[in-house]
């Protein structure tokens, strides 16, 4: 039986899903041949990768240095004898005139009394002289007056006259004995003086050396008893590497840290550059300088700076990690140190020295997903970045690494 075109139309119209499965189907089709055709594109590299941003960066020479006081003394004695009293401990402060040992002065005392008796015995011949010289230049004058008047013979004149000259020479030899026994006495008062020791100045006892009852011997060499250091001022002495000393000045800036406070900083200005190395300035110039031509050990110049210990958290002979800061940007255009390759022309320069500034590098950069290389110049750097003097502008991605093995996505290390 036939059925019209019309009685087709009425069937379909009848059934509606046959066109959402025709739908659906071309949609599956579609989504299969997507995913055929992602796995068999070839995929663009992926990077690892750092945006180019603006900061702070300083360019330093780093040494190693050690605290000692800016200030310090120590006190020794100056007698012999045995020490009876300390008064003071390792640690302890003190101000000046403070007592500080007390020696065995028995020796002192009984010195210095003699020296007394003795002024006073030539005190006494001092005045027993002067009256023997006014009594013979009562003599000579009478004499003379006799002499005059021819009632006596000018023999017996004479030595009037020699008699007063000599009584008064005797006055003239025991006043230079009591001069002279007067200034000993004074050495030997001083002596008794030594054998109290007081603090020179106000600081703390940072070394003790002596011990009750120990007996010193001041004879030959001036035994050391304890030092005293002013621990409100220290002085950072730093050894730094003959290569790097031309890069330092006085009046830098340094930045320094110490062992025993991990993460916190002190800061300073270098006050001097010692002209010798510490260990060779006893030798002559040309021995130095012929051991280090020879390369038989490294050369270290002494940099010195103070630093004010407020809280007193710095110590003598803390080990300190120093920063001399050559030169300092606050806004720069950094890049990371791990981009840079030396350029062609300065393949042999690397990166040793934090100091140097101006050199040509080259870097990757990614440029609508390709990596492209460019030659930049650069200027201060630190541990991490260095300053951009041309070559690379804000907001640039550099290349870090390598393409990710097997299509891994790209990392964006800001």
């Amino acid at each position: 039986m036939a059925v019209s075109g019309d009685g087709r139309a009425d069937r379909v119209a009848r059934r509606p899903w046959l066109g959402w499965r025709g739908a659906w189907l071309m949609l599956i089709l579609m989504a299969g041949a997507a995913a055929v055709w992602a796995a068999v594109r070839p995929e663009a590299p992926a990077y690892e990768v750092a945006r180019v941003e603006r900061g702070p960066v300083r360019a330093t020479v780093h040494a190693l240095g050690t605290l000692r006081p800016r200030r310090y003394v120590d006190v020794g004695a100056q007698v012999s004898g045995q020490i009876q009293h300390l008064h003071v401990q390792a640690g302890d402060t003190v101000v000046p005139g403070q007592l500080l040992v007390e020696i065995d002065a028995a020796v002192q005392q009984a010195t210095v009394a003699a020296g007394r008796a003795s002024l006073d015995a030539l005190r006494a011949q001092l005045d027993e002289a002067r009256a023997a010289a006014v009594l013979a230049r009562a003599d000579a004058g009478r004499h003379q007056r006799l002499l005059r008047a021819g009632a006596t013979p000018a023999q017996q004149a004479d030595a009037a006259h020699a008699s007063r000259l000599a009584a008064e020479a005797a006055v003239r030899r025991i006043q230079a004995d009591i001069r002279r026994t007067r200034a000993t006495l004074q050495g030997d008062e001083a002596l008794l003086g030594y054998s109290r020791i007081y603090a020179p100045i106000a600081g703390t006892v940072v070394s003790l050396d002596a011990r009750p009852g120990q007996t010193l011997n001041a004879a030959y060499q001036t035994p050391t008893l304890l030092r005293i250091a002013d621990l409100s001022t220290m002085t950072v002495w730093t050894q730094v590497s003959e290569a790097d000393i031309p890069h330092l000045r006085v009046g830098m800036a340094t930045v320094f840290t110490t062992l025993a406070q991990d993460g916190r900083q002190w800061r300073g200005t270098v006050r001097q550059v010692l002209p010798m190395p510490q260990a060779e300035a006893a030798e002559s110039p040309d021995a130095g300088g012929a051991q280090a031509a020879g390369g038989a050990k490294a050369v270290f110049y002494t940099v010195l700076f103070d630093v004010a210990n407020v809280d007193r958290a710095l110590l003598p002979r803390m080990s300190a990690q120093v920063a001399f800061v050559t030169r300092h940007v606050e806004d720069a255009v950094l890049v990371p140190l791990v981009a840079l390759q030396p350029a062609a022309d300065d393949a042999g320069a690397g990166l040793e020295s934090d100091a140097e500034a101006g050199r040509t590098y080259r870097v990757r950069v990614l440029e609508d997903g390709r990596a492209v290389q460019r030659v930049i110049r650069i200027g201060a750097r630190d541990r991490r970045a260095a300053e951009v003097l041309d070559g690379l502008a804000e907001g640039e991605h550099l290349i870090l690494g390598d393409p990710a093995p097997e299509g891994g996505m790209p990392r964006f290390v800001l």
